[in-house]
Formats: structure tokens, sequence, C-alpha cells
């Protein structure tokens, strides 16, 4: 496969976000999306915890099963051309859509004591957990012995975690610009043609990607009551077809280097002009259709609806998985997994682990990873004398 993503190149997977309306559950790498609200409570009555959207839970558990496929899908596809064009489709859509309901969620942030620590226990210690882990797996599993151990250069799928970090504590600057989405857009261009960036942070992807960030948090509940209309799920038919098509035109000529996002256009021997345009081109494509995938996906209760609390695990575990299977040489010794029947298997194996991955038992296993409570190391707040 050409352009295929390496330790230096990470293809993106993708997690979530969460905490916008005043009570959240801990983990802001969870998004949680608030029901309408009902009338104020009495004085003294206690107050019900706020339900969670089954909307949003749907959108986040399809959107972490299209990724760990998108994953799966990368050391088997070469030759492919379909299994290419979808691959590039599941790529211009799946991490956006989580970016932009992650800055939906992040609207209420404001660098209070309270959102600070739920930033941290949720972002920062998944982020130097599993930046650690899949560092020593790579070391062991892999023989890499001279792996590094950095948390400045994040490895695989944890750079999502870091960029989420860096998005959501500039939260309040682009709420207080008057044009966020016309900033955020000229940093992304100017981001795409300046090969000095570096490795740091992925501040490539985190600057390239900013701008679905900044549209999540410009959205308001009655945004995503317009794209579940019925007329844009009936239009979402023929666009998804009509990408489909140009996709398979475009699989043996696009490198899938402007999908990842992680380099400039300088790195991808492409003209500098070329990154600006393509920024522009691939925001586009990709607003398209995550409108269209949103307005798939079901607003009713379904039977994985309470798997959407869980992604953040199916999102960092699954990746062990993932490049296990490239240590272990599984491609290598099984070549018929490139084969049509081989892509379909791959597939529903990588659904089904990641969904076992967003079960509340692993959950609820992982929670001194993912949603410590860390109480001790937070000052508790006195309430004032009066």
């Amino acid at each position: 496969m050409s352009q295929a993503p390496s330790e230096i190149q990470r293809a993106p997977i993708t997690p979530e976000s969460r905490e916008s309306e005043p009570r959240q559950e801990r983990n802001p790498a969870t998004a949680v999306a608030p029901s309408a609200r009902a009338g104020a409570a009495p004085a003294g009555a206690a107050v019900p915890a706020k339900r969670r959207d089954a909307y949003f839970d749907n959108v986040k558990y399809i959107a972490i099963v299209l990724v760990a496929i998108a994953h799966a899908w990368e050391p088997v596809m070469d030759g492919s051309r379909t299994a290419r064009a979808l691959y590039m489709i599941v790529y211009t859509f799946h991490m956006p859509a989580f970016i932009l309901v992650s800055g939906y969620f992040s609207r209420s942030f404001d660098m209070s004591a309270s959102k600070v620590k739920r930033l941290v226990t949720g972002v920062v210690v998944p982020y130097v957990f599993f930046e650690t882990a899949y560092s020593l797996f790579k070391r062991f599993a892999d023989g890499d012995g001279d792996m590094p151990i950095t948390l400045l250069d994040p490895f695989f799928l944890t750079w999502f975690l870091i960029a989420l970090f860096i998005w959501r504590v500039t939260t309040p600057i682009w709420q207080s610009l008057r044009h966020p989405l016309p900033v955020a857009l000229v940093i992304a261009m100017l981001a795409s043609v300046t090969p000095g960036i570096g490795d740091d942070l992925d501040l490539q992807r985190v600057c390239q990607l900013l701008p679905f960030f900044v549209l999540g948090l410009l959205m308001k509940p009655e945004h995503f009551q317009m794209i579940r209309r019925r007329e844009v799920r009936l239009a979402a038919v023929p666009l998804f077809a009509g990408a489909l098509v140009f996709a398979y035109w475009a699989a043996p000529r696009m490198q899938l280097g402007w999908f990842y996002r992680s380099n400039s256009a300088q790195e991808m021997n492409s003209p500098w002009w070329s990154g600006a345009v393509m920024t522009l081109a691939m925001f586009g494509c990709a607003l398209v259709l995550t409108v269209a995938f949103l307005s798939w996906v079901p607003r009713r209760h379904m039977w994985f609806t309470v798997l959407g609390a869980g992604t953040i695990c199916g999102y960092l575990m699954h990746g062990f998985l993932i490049r296990g299977a490239d240590y272990f040489g599984l491609v290598d010794r099984y070549e018929w997994l490139q084969d049509p029947a081989g892509l379909v298997l791959v597939s529903l194996v990588a659904a089904v682990a990641v969904t076992l991955l967003c079960t509340p038992p692993v959950r609820r296993a992982l929670r001194f990873a993912t949603e410590p409570d860390m109480n001790w190391a937070f000052r508790t707040r006195t309430p004032a004398k009066r």
C-alpha cells in the first residue's frame, strides 16, 4: 500500500470528548450529551442526574467502530482498489466527526477548578499512561529496544488526547474571537505549508484538524436537529454514492497523507501551495460527509447505545490489537487476509473486538487509567464565610 502510515506518520484513530453542559461524567474524553432540560425543581428537592443523549452515544459508538475497521484495513488493503476507496471515505469524515462532537461538548469549558480537574484526570492522565504503555509494547513486542518513552512525540493513537488537551485549553480564546472559524482555517492552511513544525506534540495534526473543533464550539442543539431532518438523510444516500465513485477514481492517484493531516505538503513531495488548497478541499469534503454520517445515526436508544460511554476504552485499547498483529507479522503469515473474504473477516473481527472493549466491564477495569478520581491531587475549595 503506497503512503501507508508509519510510526512517524501516524494514522489517526479516534476517540471523543465530553463536557458541555453543567453536569457531565468525570472523563472529558467521553462525550456526553444532556437531555432536554426539565422545569426548575422545587426548593430542597433532589436534582436528578441528567440523562445521556442516546443520539450522541450512538454517534460515538458507530464512529469508533469505523475507526477500528479502518485501522484493521491498513495492512491488508494493498492491491484492492475498492478497499482503498472505502478507506479514503472513512478517513475523510470519521475523525472530523469525533472532533466536531468534542468541540460541541467543550462549549462550557472555562478553566474553572472543576473543569481543569476533569481535563487532567480524563485527558492528561490517560495520555501519560497509554503513551508509556504503547512505547513499552513496541519495545518488547516488536523487539525495538531503542524505542524511547517520551511525552513530547505522541505515538500512534495517543495524538488525539494531546490534541484534545490543546484544543480544550484554548477554548476561551476561540469563544472570544468574532470570526473563529476563518482564523482556524488560516492556521490549518499555514500548518500544511510549514514543514518546520516537526513532530513535537503532533502539532501538525493539531493545527490541521483545529477547524473541526472550532466548528463544534460554534454549533448549537438546533444545528443537530437540522442535520437529522428527513431530507438531509435522503440527500446523504446519493452523496455517499458519489463519494464512493470519486474515491474509486482517486484511489490510485491520491496520497493517503492528505487524509492523515500529519505532514506538510512539502513533506509529501507536493508543491507548497497545494497544502493550502487541499486543506480547504479536505475541510469541505469532510464537512459534507460528516453531516451525511450524522444524519444517518439513529436518534433512539439502540442495543449499542450503552457502549457510547465506553468508547474511550475502545479507542485506546484496540490499538494494541492492531499493532500486535503488525508486530507478530499476522498478515505476512496469512496472505489470504488480503483477499475479499479476508477483508470482510478482518472488518468483522475489528468491529467485534472494539465493541467488546467498549463494554461496561472493560470500562470499569480501566477506570484507574481513563477516569481516575485523584481527589488527593487537587485542593478542596472551602465555602466562603458569610
